[in-house]
């Protein structure tokens, strides 16, 4: 679930765009300054947000296409804490700043398409401020490669299959609470959470159903009727110690993700979409599995951890052909890095493991612990954020 603040430095963010792709990828910028190359203008463009009661009024609200870099603030706004492009229609999430308190500023980069865009602050008076981008579209470049073309062939394949298998390992999760057995219950259920931490970067393109699957209490859902996913039913199996009520939410769940599959297999994907989504899921390891956050009534980050790492993974091993040629030092750094990561969670391998995970319950990781897996993730996710600027 998205809950970290998104930097710009190293960050991209993954963009669906309006006319004539599927989706599209934001550029970014590297952590020495160099930037993605612009399809539009060669200049790259800022636009100013900030989050007040009010709203969120972009300035300017009009520019050309091409780079462009959000600053987002937060002067005084307590109910509103992010900003969103969203396209026209706001089904999709092009790029976002959230966790914004009031004080605290960040943003976000992407080259971007020509259209009508509309800027979303949820929790303002008004939250929807029209954006617009003028000029010609400007088709990728990278389909002439065969290296990328192949990479992002194979990660279609790849998002396809383990959104497939969070469908199927869900389903089966969900027979085990239709027949009351909570134990089996237990089981299935990091068996399933791992495909949807594998493909999560994807699936938060359609914001609310990303929420609808995978959010949790107080963050972001703070409506009670709202909390319906998996940690809703992960919250009645490990805290209340009860399945009153989960085979209803099973039932929507699957539904949401069947939804999600049907998305998925109409998507379409570039390099830069890849190399942000590896970005995002080690961002997410490092904010919400390594705190204990995300799988707070069940203890069992370690797997969803590990498919966070595997998910952003995949992408290195789809575009190392491209990287070996291209960044070979790079590749070898992120190879190092995530060695370093293996060594850490072997650490606390057990068999058959707390729950049948495989590993043992997060609860009983000390912190000191918890920062050498802190340092470790974070340094592959170093490595990973100029991934963008290599494939771009």
């Amino acid at each position: 679930m998205r809950t970290h603040a998104k930097s710009r430095p190293g960050q991209t963010i993954a963009a669906a765009v309006a006319a004539g792709f599927a989706l599209a990828a934001a550029g970014c910028s590297s952590p020495h300054g160099s930037t993605a190359s612009a399809p539009g203008s060669a200049k790259t463009a800022t636009v100013t947000i900030t989050l007040t009661p009010q709203g969120c009024a972009p300035s300017p609200a009009r520019i050309p296409a091409g780079e462009v870099d959000f600053t987002v603030s937060n002067k005084d706004a307590g109910a509103v804490s992010e900003a969103e492009l969203r396209t026209s229609d706001l089904a999709k999430i092009l790029g976002e700043q959230e966790n914004l308190t009031p004080g605290l500023s960040g943003g976000f980069s992407l080259d971007i398409q020509p259209g009508s865009y509309k800027i979303n602050c949820p929790g303002a008076a008004q939250q929807h401020w029209d954006f617009t981008v003028t000029g010609k579209a400007a088709g990728p470049s990278w389909p002439s490669d065969p290296q990328l073309a192949a990479a992002v062939k194979s990660y279609s394949g790849y998002i396809d299959q383990n959104t497939a298998d969070l469908v199927r390992h869900t389903q089966a999760f969900c027979r085990a609470i239709d027949a009351g057995n909570m134990s089996q219950a237990k089981v299935l259920y990091p068996q399933a959470r791992i495909y949807y931490e594998r493909v999560e970067p994807v699936a938060e393109i359609w914001g609310s159903l990303d929420t609808d699957i995978d959010g949790r209490w107080e963050n972001p859902v703070t409506v009670a009727s709202q909390f319906i996913g998996f940690h809703k039913i992960e919250q009645l199996i490990w805290a209340d110690n009860t399945l009153a009520g989960a085979p209803k939410l099973c039932a929507g769940l699957v539904r949401n993700e069947q939804q999600l599959l049907t998305l998925v297999r109409s998507a379409q994907y570039n390099p830069l979409e890849m190399a942000s989504g590896a970005t995002d899921l080690i961002n997410e390891a490092a904010t919400a599995k390594i705190t204990g956050e995300e799988e707070r009534y069940s203890n069992t980050d370690f797997p969803v951890l590990a498919a966070n790492v595997d998910g952003a993974m995949e992408v290195v091993s789809l575009l190392q052909p491209y990287l070996q040629h291209q960044a070979p030092g790079l590749l070898t750094q992120i190879n190092h890095r995530n060695a370093a990561i293996g060594q850490q969670l072997a650490k606390y391998l057990a068999s058959p493991g707390y729950d049948d995970t495989g590993y043992v319950e997060y609860s009983t990781v000390l912190d000191a612990q918890r920062r050498q897996l802190s340092a470790a993730v974070n340094a592959l996710a170093e490595s990973l954020s100029q991934l963008s600027v290599k494939v771009g």
